[in-house]
């Protein structure tokens, strides 16, 4: 019986293979070894775009000799076994928005139909006349405000830990990235005109109020003489002046840069301290020491006046850029190194020594050990309103001043509106269709 079910199994087995092998529609030899047609003509089409050829004939005269110069290389590029048809449609757009293809021109090396069998790929082609144009939106716009850009390019002043620049070239090429994201830019070209905003009067009737201040002379910064010399000294140190700073940018809201090193480590004037050097042979320059930052981030926070030279900066060594800075370095085409070193990182501790707070879109680098390499530091009253920020790039020299122009732009935010314009009809589609011939 056992022998009798096996045979029975066995037969049933065989009667249904050859009953499935006699219906079973198999492909065509040519097609389980066809190459894949869609993405040949996509290569195709981006090869020849790439070197300008494909554009440069399809917004010719249909009648130019360059149409017969593009099927001769079509031909040559594609295997032997397999023919084109390539179409380009004119895009036109209705005033309601009703977008139409309008054929202009179709050439081929195929007398019939390529058939079911063929595939194809598109692409867009515009045309050289088109011209591109990137409008940003200035800084302050969206919230109703006029805000300034202050660039310090003082002439009577010298700066620190910039080497390989001037404050004044770097004050040139900050003005040519950032001046373009402002109402108005102005470079404060002495330490009589920075005298000037400090008290609080325009140098070109700009508003000075909620402005953006950017000290390009590295750990040094400019002094005003009279005023500033006299009452930002306290006897023995111009940490006061330092003081001085820290509360005008709290009363003006101001978001003070800082683009290399230890900020406001050095005061400079080379009038008033033409004999005087900062120990580094650098003259019209003084030896504040870390009771600068000290006593800046006390005159923001409304704090006393008391001088405390303790070093607070520290050095995490290489940082990253956040998520956020590599993000805005691409929406915002500004590529510098998202590697740095940093020596003169701020620690997380004055956060809430100062009442500070940092956005989360403000961090340049990644904290490292609770050290703070490059950041928006705001600065918090009791009112829970913003009264003055700190934005600290604590890296090692030289200077890269696109990590400053990134750090500001990632924390304002400004949008890019990207827009085209030229003649009419500066867009074809083009389609090219493939089939493979032979192989039955």
């Amino acid at each position: 019986m056992r022998t009798i079910e096996i045979f029975l199994a066995a037969a049933i087995l065989f009667v249904a293979f050859a009953v499935a092998a006699y219906f079973a529609i198999l492909p065509s030899p040519r097609l389980v070894s066809s190459p894949n047609l869609r993405e040949l003509a996509l290569s195709t089409l981006e090869t020849f775009d790439a070197n300008g050829e494909l554009s440069r004939t399809v917004f010719t005269n249909p009648s130019d000799p360059s149409w017969a110069s593009l099927q001769i290389a079509l031909t040559s590029s594609l295997p032997p076994n397999v023919v084109y048809n390539l179409s380009v449609y004119d895009i036109v757009t209705s005033p309601t928005g009703v977008v139409t293809y309008s054929l202009v021109r179709s050439i081929s090396d195929s007398q019939s139909d390529l058939g079911a069998g063929s595939d194809s790929s598109s692409k867009v082609v515009t045309s050289s006349n088109v011209t591109f144009t990137v409008n940003p939106q200035k800084i302050g716009e969206n919230i109703g405000k006029n805000i300034t850009l202050y660039i310090l390019n003082c002439n009577d002043a010298n700066g620190w830990w910039i080497t390989g620049y001037t404050a004044q070239s770097l004050a040139s090429d900050l003005y040519k990235l950032l001046s373009p994201y402002f109402q108005r830019t102005v470079l404060v070209n002495s330490t009589s005109q920075l005298g000037t905003i400090l008290d609080n009067t325009a140098l070109q009737g700009e508003r000075l109020q909620d402005a953006v201040v950017i000290n390009t002379f590295g750990e040094a910064v400019p002094i005003p003489a009279g005023y500033y010399t006299t009452q930002g000294y306290d006897g023995s140190s111009y940490a006061k002046y330092a003081y001085i700073l820290g509360q005008r940018v709290n009363t003006y809201n101001w978001t003070w840069v800082s683009i290399v090193g230890y900020p406001l480590y050095y005061v400079t004037n080379t009038v008033t301290f033409a004999g005087s050097q900062n120990s580094w042979g650098i003259y019209g320059m003084i030896d504040v020491g870390p009771a600068g930052l000290n006593a800046f981030l006390r005159g923001l926070d409304s704090q006393s006046y008391s001088y405390n030279n303790n070093w607070i900066t520290g050095s995490p060594g290489v940082v990253q850029f956040t998520w956020n800075a590599s993000y805005y370095s691409n929406y915002y085409g500004i590529y510098p190194s998202p590697y740095q070193t940093s020596t003169r990182a701020l620690p997380t501790s004055i956060l809430s020594t100062y009442h500070l707070s940092v956005p989360t879109n403000s961090y340049i680098f990644r904290v490292v050990n609770n050290w703070i390499a490059g950041a928006t530091f705001n600065h918090k009253g009791s009112d829970d309103k913003i009264h003055g920020s700190l934005t600290a790039i604590g890296l090692t020299r030289i200077p890269d001043i696109r990590i400053t122009a990134l750090g500001l732009l990632q924390h304002y935010r400004p949008t890019i509106y990207k827009s085209e314009f030229g003649a009419s009809g500066t867009s074809k589609l083009v389609v090219l269709q493939l089939a493979q011939q032979g192989g039955v």
